[in-house]
């Protein structure tokens, strides 16, 4: 059985009894409260193993609690639970160390789960990025299926992973990756995007890594490719299901090693960029 001690804060006291109920069943001393101030001073006097708590509570917001705790107990886990399911309540729960972001009505087995992987993780790896808030988000949606969206965005933000998005034509595929480039640790570099289907094959290649002066006929100047254009940001490479298996090789290249040469070229040039791609094809 899971041991450990949990703190609850909810203001709803349905749910702070059905969550000690289960949270005991799975084997976890629980603590409940409805007050903010209370969670706080249970936490700066070093109580719990994990905190889940609401967003809204009568005497504060978690929003404004949870950078105080951290700044006391940067190990502590924190599940931040909320009705406002919009894609900015998921990433303001990342901005400020939550651990994990479920919204209303979420699923008690599912609750669960996360707390034992919360419980049982490697301490240390509680860094977040700063992220700055905006009012026109381009994301909307309080549906299941776009709660599950904007978690995955919320813990892919802060970090420099190559992403692959599937989705059938005209779902917003380039507002998911745009979402990742401006509310990210790039969102000062270009946002560069590119559409492979709309590339004569031949081109491909010049378009993504540049060419050189004379490197075919017509290349009368040297001209920078789209690596060259997003240095510092992200690249958006979009419908790279129909990109040519020749130019895939040279992809595969800057993805291993993180170079690439121009056409015509013979120097070998370092890139830093953030490639996000997207398809409406099942790939494998």
């Amino acid at each position: 059985m899971p041991t450990g001690n949990i703190l609850v804060a909810d203001d709803d006291a349905a749910i702070r009894t059905v969550l000690n109920q289960a949270l005991a069943r799975a084997g976890y001393e629980v603590r409940t409260t409805g007050q903010a101030a209370t969670l706080w001073t249970w936490a700066a006097q070093g109580l719990g193993d994990l905190i889940i708590t609401d967003v809204v509570m009568p005497d504060g917001n978690a929003f404004d609690l949870l950078p105080r705790i951290k700044r006391v107990r940067p190990e502590l886990p924190i599940i931040v639970m909320s009705a406002q399911n919009t894609f900015m309540t998921a990433i303001k729960a990342s901005e400020r160390g939550a651990y994990e972001y479920l919204p209303k009505p979420f699923d008690l087995k599912e609750l669960v789960a996360i707390v034992g992987r919360a419980m049982s993780r490697p301490r240390g790896d509680a860094a977040r990025s700063q992220m700055n808030e905006a009012e026109d988000i381009p994301l909307i949606g309080r549906s299941p299926a776009m709660q599950d969206v904007y978690r995955a965005l919320a813990r892919l933000m802060p970090i420099d992973l190559t992403v692959m998005i599937n989705g059938e034509s005209g779902t917003g595929k380039e507002l998911v990756a745009r979402a990742l480039h401006d509310y990210g640790k790039r969102k000062n570099g270009p946002f560069v995007a590119i559409n492979m289907a709309a590339i004569p094959k031949d081109l491909i290649e010049s378009e993504l890594f540049g060419h050189e002066k004379g490197a075919f006929t017509g290349a009368l100047t040297r001209s920078s490719g789209r690596f060259e254009q997003a240095e510092g940001g992200t690249l958006f490479l979009d419908e790279i299901g129909d990109m040519p298996m020749e130019a895939q090789t040279r992809l595969l290249r800057v993805l291993q090693q993180g170079e690439y040469t121009t056409v015509g070229g013979r120097t070998p040039i370092k890139t830093n960029v953030r490639i996000v791609a997207a398809t409406n094809k099942d790939l494998r």
